[in-house]
Formats: C-alpha cells, sequence, structure tokens
C-alpha cells in the first residue's frame, strides 16, 4: 500500500515541477517586462499579484481553491472525483512552486555577467535573441540544482493533496493506521518514505551541481 502512495507522490511532484518550471518561466519574463503605459508596467503588475498571492496564503488554502474551481469547469462533472481531486493538487502545487522557480531562473540570469548582452547587443543581436543564444545556456547551470532543491520541496508540499482524498504517502499513512489501530508506525514508516525520496534528491542534485563545476572548469 505504501508503494503505490510512494508512486502517486512522485507522480504528483514530477508533474508539479515540471509546470511549475514552464510557469516560472513566463512568471519571470512577466515580471522583468518592459511593456508599459506611461509609468505603468501591467504585466510586471500581474506577476507581482500573483507572486504575493501564492507567497501570502497557505498551500494547504490554495490547493483547497484549486479544488473548488476544477470542480466549477464546464467538463468537471464528467470526470471520476479523484481525477478531479489530483488535477486540482497538481494545479496548486505547481503555481505555489511556479513563484520560487521565477526566482530561481532571475538569480541564474542575473549571474550571467551584465557585460555578454551588451556585448550581444554591440553585435546586433535582439534581446531575445542575445537571451537565447548566450545568456540562458550560461544561466541554465545555476538554474537546475536550484530546481532541483525547489523539486525536494515539491515532493514534501505533495502532502498537501492529502486533503483531497489522493491516496500519497500521508494519506496511505492514515489509512493503514485506520486498518491498524495503531496510530505511529503508520506515520513514522511514511515519513521514511519521504526522508528517502529527499535525500536521494537531494544527493542527485548534488552530484549533477559537481559534474557542471567539473566541466566549466576543464
Amino acid at each position: 500500500m505504501f508503494f503505490n502512495g510512494i508512486k502517486l507522490t512522485l507522480i504528483i511532484s514530477v508533474i508539479s515541477i515540471i509546470l511549475g518550471t514552464l510557469v516560472g518561466i513566463v512568471v519571470y519574463f512577466l515580471k522583468t517586462s518592459r511593456l508599459a503605459f506611461g509609468r505603468i508596467y501591467p504585466l510586471r503588475a500581474v506577476a507581482f499579484a500573483f507572486i504575493e498571492t501564492m507567497r501570502g496564503t497557505p498551500v494547504l488554502l490554495q490547493v483547497l481553491v484549486a479544488y473548488v474551481l476544477v470542480s466549477m469547469s464546464p467538463n468537471s462533472s464528467e470526470l471520476p472525483s479523484n481525477m478531479v481531486a489530483l488535477i486540482a493538487s497538481i494545479s496548486a502545487i505547481s503555481l505555489n512552486s511556479s513563484v520560487y522557480i521565477a526566482e530561481i531562473v532571475r538569480a541564474g540570469i542575473q549571474s550571467v555577467p551584465r557585460g555578454q548582452m551588451e556585448a550581444a547587443r554591440s553585435l546586433g543581436m535582439s534581446h531575445m535573441m542575445a537571451m537565447r543564444e548566450i545568456i540562458m545556456p550560461q544561466a541554465i547551470k545555476n538554474i537546475l540544482p536550484a530546481i532541483g532543491n525547489e523539486f525536494v520541496a515539491v515532493i514534501k508540499g505533495s502532502s498537501m493533496a492529502y486533503v483531497l482524498g489522493i491516496a500519497e504517502l500521508t494519506f496511505t499513512a492514515k489509512v493503514v493506521q485506520g486498518a491498524t489501530y495503531k496510530g505511529l508506525e503508520p506515520l513514522l514508516i511514511s515519513a521514511l518514505f519521504y526522508l528517502v525520496l529527499t535525500f536521494s534528491m537531494g544527493r542527485l542534485v548534488g552530484w549533477a551541481e559537481r559534474r557542471m563545476k567539473a566541466s566549466d572548469s576543464h
């Protein structure tokens, strides 16, 4: 039973970090948008409101709101209730993660010396071309390890899906509690599995970071 919980935890986490990364990149570009009407930057305002909302409200509340919104969508009645809950959980967790990934992308890009962009523009490249061809290939080496660390946080955050009845690790522990009448042991087993997942991911991120640094030194 616990292994099914691990599988669902990983499914939620992997999909959430992928979607969170895609949304995070969009949020970064909205946050740094140069589109302006006078002194008003509408896209920056949208990004600011989104970031502050995600950071300033509990993840649990975000999961519950996502569930209500998904349930209200036109085709939700055609989906099984557990699928609606799964979609809502992934949506909330990925959106929450995206605001932190946007900051990771910003830090990664700013780690590239400013002169690189100036040199690219002096060669006739547009801003977007310089970002794509010059800046991002260098920034990605700083971004990827940090996203790996965010993935560890997402694995732990996936436990919030428990409130919607998703049978991930935390929910599985509660089911085992009810079946065995043991209060502590199922929770400790669940905690051990979370520890194994996050520790393994942390070691993998560290290994990847060392490999990237080694490739830079050659």
